[in-house]
């Protein structure tokens, strides 16, 4: 790993500073946190892992993201240019050209940004983009925000910046399970509805599936949905056999039923049992492939089918498989229902 920021970053907080590290890609970096313990809220996909935080007092947020690196167009120039053109102009359609530094060069990366001003719900904002290549990949750091007030998150989190150089990760290819049956285990998805009112009050949602496949054949499915807008929680719980067929996947449901659950303390904790009503059984059969995404280095079960399903809800937007929902094994990003029985 090589250190290429030397920012200098004044006032800067201790709890910032000696933030435990964590690695994206060819990235290892300082997660955005502060003494005063602002909330921010981690997004993981394959293409990019993300922070955003907001305060609703002074309805002030940011949002910082790391992009999985991609081949080098050459030039840091070019490669700055084009990832300009893909994260900036296209995301936050800014009026105005971007007011560019000049080029570093250190520990063999070449590293330009640039910033501009736009708008977002009626009011100023700022993105900032930074562009680092060594020639054959380039990766960016994408942050925004509409206040001064996380100038220095940004910039801590810059300033911890590692990178590896390209040669000494595993090629980014896709990698098949030798084992394509080994579907054994639980594995979970989770989605959120991120609309711009969302973002802007602090108003958070998920839905969170999971499937269990058990040796014997069998199947459950559990979801959990929490929305601070609704009364209740949902809990939807699916029960019956599985089949594989070469690479072919078919469920088919037993039981299916969708309880509704008071909020314990009014926050995301089950209370008492409300209601249950049965669910239409929905049998399906889908194509799976067991996918490694370098990026996150995580292994997928990765789902197809030719029309979307209640039981996994909209396609992934993902765009590595078409018509896909992608599930992950358990684990500390991606914890295990927690049900009240």
């Amino acid at each position: 790993m090589k250190k290429i920021f030397c920012l200098p970053v004044l006032c800067m907080v201790a709890a910032i500073a000696f933030a435990q590290k964590e690695t994206f890609d060819l990235v290892t970096y300082a997660p955005p946190k502060d003494s005063f313990a602002t909330e921010w809220k981690k997004d993981v996909r394959e293409t990019m892992i993300s922070y955003g935080t907001t305060n609703k007092k002074n309805s002030s947020w940011c949002q910082v993201s790391i992009v999985k690196s991609n081949a080098s167009k050459g030039s840091i120039d070019l490669d700055f240019e084009s990832e300009w053109k893909e994260l900036v102009v296209k995301n936050y359609k800014p009026a105005d050209k971007a007011q560019e530094n000049g080029v570093q060069d250190t520990a063999g990366w070449k590293i330009k940004s640039g910033a501009v001003k736009f708008t977002f719900d009626n009011k100023d904002a700022m993105v900032l983009l930074t562009t680092m290549s060594e020639g054959s990949r380039c990766v960016s750091i994408v942050a925004a925000t509409n206040s001064q007030d996380y100038i220095k998150n940004i910039e801590a989190l810059l300033a911890s910046v590692d990178l590896a150089m390209p040669d000494t990760v595993s090629k980014q290819t896709q990698l098949i399970n030798e084992d394509q049956n080994s579907i054994l285990g639980t594995w979970g998805a989770n989605a959120s509805d991120n609309s711009s009112y969302r973002m802007k009050n602090g108003v958070m949602n998920y839905i969170s599936r999971q499937y269990t496949f058990n040796a014997n054949g069998g199947y459950s499915f559990i979801t959990k949905t929490f929305d601070p807008l609704m009364e209740k929680m949902l809990l939807g719980k699916e029960t019956g056999t599985y089949q594989i067929s070469g690479n072919n996947l078919t469920i088919t449901p037993q039981k299916s039923v969708l309880e509704g659950w008071t909020k314990k303390n009014g926050v995301d904790d089950w209370g008492q049992f409300v209601n249950s009503q049965n669910i239409a059984l929905e049998k399906t059969t889908y194509k799976f492939t067991k996918y490694y995404f370098s990026g996150i280095q995580v292994w997928n079960l990765v789902l197809q089918a030719n029309k979307e399903t209640k039981r996994d809800g909209y396609f992934s937007s993902n765009a590595t498989f078409s018509n896909a929902w992608y599930y992950a094994p358990i684990s500390k990003n991606n914890p295990k229902i927690i049900t009240p029985h």
